[in-house]
C-alpha cells in the first residue's frame, strides 16, 4: 500500500479540528483563537514533535511508521474504524482486532480525562495499564512504564517483590490465589498459543508459589469490593473499585472512590493535594 498524502493531511486536519481542548483532558485557556485543538496540542497527545506533525498535515515528512500510526489515532480518540482508516491511508494494513489490541475506545478515554480528581486506569484483561488518571498515577506509581510481560500486573506479583508493597500484607494470599485463578481461566479462554497461556508458562518456571496456587486448580476467584493500598506518604486507603468494560477490546477502566467520611476519604483527599504538588 502507498501513502496517500493528501488524504491524510486532510483528515488528521479535520479530526483535529473536530477536538476541543475539554474533550482530551486539557484546558481550554483564555486566548484561544482556533475552534479545535492546536498543532502542538496533538502533538502532546500523540507523544511526538509539533514540526513532525506538522509536516503530516502540509504532506512532508517521511511516511509515518505503524507506530506512530497507532499514537496519532490514539492522540486523536479516533474509534476502531477511524484508526484503521487512518492505517491505510499512511499505507499500512491495519491491526488486527481482538483482545490483544491496545487501542482504546473514545469512550473510554473521555471518562478517564474528565477523571482528573480520582484514581483510575484502563487495563487490559492481562492486567496491563494502558492509561492512568493523574490521582491514580499518585496511588500506584506509573505502572504504564513496564514492558513485556511485566507490564501484567499478575506476572509482576509473582516475579517482582516490591509489587507487593502496595497491598497490605493481609492481602497477599488472597491476591496470589486470585491472580493465579484469573489467569487460570484466562489461558484456558484464549487457548493455548494466548499471551496469557504464555505467561502462565513462565511463571510455572519462575515462581514456586505460583506453581504450588496453579497446581490447586482455582478458578473463579474474584476481588474483594474494597481494595487495600499502602500509599508511603499516607498510609492505607481502602478503596471501592468499580469497573467498566468495554466488550470489543476487553479492556476495563477501574475507578477506585472512598466512603465519604472515612479516613480513606480524607487520606485520598491529601493524596491529590501531594500528587499535585509532585506534578507541579
Amino acid at each position: 500500500m502507498e501513502i496517500d498524502r493528501g488524504g491524510l493531511a486532510a483528515f488528521l486536519r479535520h479530526r483535529r479540528e473536530l477536538l476541543q481542548p475539554e474533550d482530551v483532558g486539557l484546558p481550554r485557556g483564555q486566548r484561544r483563537r482556533t475552534g479545535g485543538l492546536r498543532r502542538e496540542e496533538v502533538a502532546v497527545l500523540c507523544h511526538m514533535s509539533t514540526d513532525y506533525y506538522a509536516r503530516l498535515e502540509r504532506e512532508r515528512g517521511p511516511q509515518p511508521s505503524e507506530q506512530m500510526i497507532a499514537s496519532m489515532a490514539q492522540g486523536l480518540h479516533l474509534s476502531l474504524e477511524e484508526r484503521d482508516h487512518l492505517f491505510r491511508l499512511a499505507g499500512h494494513t491495519p491491526p488486527v482486532r481482538g483482545t490483544t489490541g491496545e487501542h482504546i475506545s473514545p469512550g473510554l478515554l473521555r471518562i478517564l480525562d474528565r477523571l482528573d480528581d480520582t484514581p483510575a486506569e484502563i487495563v487490559t484483561e492481562l492486567g496491563e495499564t494502558l492509561r492512568q488518571s493523574p490521582l491514580g498515577v499518585a496511588l500506584t506509581g506509573d505502572t504504564t512504564r513496564y514492558t513485556g510481560l511485566a507490564r501484567s500486573i499478575g506476572y509482576r506479583w509473582f516475579t517482582e517483590p516490591a509489587t507487593r508493597s502496595l497491598y497490605v500484607a493481609e492481602d497477599h494470599d488472597f491476591l496470589s490465589r486470585m491472580f493465579a485463578s484469573g489467569l487460570r481461566e484466562l489461558a484456558t479462554l484464549r487457548g493455548a498459543g494466548s499471551r496469557a497461556a504464555h505467561c502462565a508458562e513462565l511463571l510455572l518456571g519462575r515462581s514456586d508459589e505460583f506453581r504450588r496456587l496453579w497446581e490447586q486448580h482455582e478458578v473463579g476467584i474474584r476481588p474483594h469490593e474494597v481494595k487495600r493500598f499502602i500509599h508511603p506518604e499516607v498510609g492505607v486507603l481502602e478503596l471501592n473499585c468499580q469497573r467498566l468494560l468495554d466488550p470489543d477490546q476487553s479492556h476495563s477502566l477501574l475507578v477506585y472512590t472512598a466512603a465519604p467520611g472515612s479516613e480513606s476519604y480524607d487520606r485520598l483527599r491529601l493524596l491529590s493535594v501531594i500528587g499535585a504538588q509532585s506534578m507541579s
